[in-house]
């Protein structure tokens, strides 16, 4: 199955990784030498103790200069650079001599001397494999996108994240590759969702406040408190930093027709339109959009505005973020107005498509359904309350920075124990 797949894709990376960074022990140098242009020094790394297994790895001489490891000019205990660039000389960063034994030795222009572990270079290097083996497996783990047809619900146990940290270590990484995990089995009381953001770092806050009650209310405050059907979106799209993970801790649930889920996974479609229809993809990829909220909450009021695309890239051109909400949308347009009919039809062309990949599925009591909200949009059903018959939902938000320092941090609990 597609979750099955995953899994082991994300063992074998993490295993591959680990076997690779290990092995202090084992990292020598077989060779040291300047470029012809004074730039590189390039070191031959030998990380096996197998003179087949050396590698001739280029470092240039001012990234070395500037990441010394001597005490002047790094702090050990908070791993922080403390070399005083306003003293930073570039003419410096030129070499009296290198040489190697245990480490690679550098002594500068200046007379400045700096020493090197082998396995902190070899880890460092700045060949495209070593790059994305960072990227990938340390920095944040790479997504598997989705269509509808290959999703599937992996679930993990309330009990087993709450207090295993192998369990919420899988949990954490399932939810990163996959945008999305269900977690079974939790108490019906109100704390559960504060309690399992409090096993990664703290829920984040918003306008209407830390964990926030979804249930049917006349006087509602958002469209999300009420029983109409809720179209498809991501959650506060007028926040610059979006919350990044949802929590939907499922107390009660109606046994009436409706409440169910909606989840698509919109970076999936949003490569789908950038390969099928690129005209699409840019429109919707350049065009800023007014995102807004209005209202009141808990006694605060409050007016946020955001401008941002509904689909955001970042510099490289990979996609980031998926901002979508119907009634999020300003009737401020801050647009040229030739654009605005292309815009009008590209966003509709997304839609089609979001809905064409949705997935539908309703939560049982216990369940706590865990998304990304900046990749996935998600909805609901239309539903009816009746006396007895009342679906209770708590949610809260967790930010993206606290899981992936989370999940670096289980990652290197497990490295240490092997």
């Amino acid at each position: 199955m597609f979750v099955a797949s995953v899994k082991k894709v994300l063992e074998s990376s993490v295993q591959k990784y680990l076997k690779t960074t290990i092995k202090s022990a084992s990292f020598s140098a077989e060779s040291v030498k300047t470029s012809t242009d004074h730039r590189y020094v390039v070191v031959g790394i030998n990380k096996s103790g197998s003179k087949s297994d050396c590698e001739q790895l280029k470092y240039p001489l001012v990234w070395l200069r500037d990441n010394c490891q001597c005490s002047s000019c790094f702090d050990a205990p908070t791993k922080s650079r403390i070399i005083d660039w306003t003293k930073f000389d570039l003419k410096n960063a030129q070499p009296k001599s290198v040489s190697i034994n245990k480490q690679l030795e550098v002594i500068w222009k200046d007379d400045h001397v700096s020493k090197f572990d082998f396995k902190w270079l070899y880890e460092r290097s700045f060949t495209a494999e070593s790059r994305q083996k960072y990227l990938d497996n340390h920095y944040r783990p790479k997504p598997m996108l989705w269509s509808k047809e290959q999703f599937e619900m992996k679930e993990f146990k309330a009990g087993d994240v709450f207090e295993n940290d192998e369990a919420l270590y899988d949990w954490l990484e399932t939810l990163a590759r996959y945008g999305v995990a269900m977690i079974k089995n939790a108490d019906l009381t109100e704390d559960q969702a504060r309690k399992l953001a409090n096993r990664i770092s703290f829920i984040r806050k918003t306008s209407y406040g830390e964990e926030f009650i979804v249930r049917a209310d006349p006087n509602a405050t958002n469209v999300a408190y009420t029983s109409n059907l809720l179209q498809i979106h991501t959650d506060l799209p007028y926040y610059e930093y979006t919350p990044g993970v949802n929590l939907l801790h499922c107390i009660a649930q109606t046994k009436l027709p409706g409440a169910f889920n909606m989840l698509a996974d919109g970076f999936h479609v949003a490569e789908r339109l950038k390969k099928e229809n690129p005209k699409v993809f840019k429109c919707l990829s350049t065009t800023l959009v007014n995102w807004s909220d209005y209202g009141a909450d808990g006694g605060t009021r409050f007016e946020t505005i955001q401008r941002s695309p509904v689909i955001c890239l970042d510099y490289e051109g990979n996609i980031t973020r998926i901002n979508h909400s119907i009634p999020q949308r300003d009737t401020f347009f801050s647009v040229d107005a030739e654009v605005v009919d292309e815009w009008y039809s590209a966003l509709k062309t997304f839609v089609d498509l979001l809905h064409e990949e949705a997935v539908y599925f309703k939560t049982e009591p216990g369940d706590i359904l865990t998304f990304s909200n900046i990749r996935l949009v998600h909805g609901r059903t239309g539903y009816t309350d009746t006396e007895g018959n009342v679906r209770h939902i708590v949610g809260a938000y967790i930010d993206w920075d606290e899981i992936y320092s989370r999940l670096r941090i289980l990652a290197n609990d497990k490295r240490m124990k092997r």
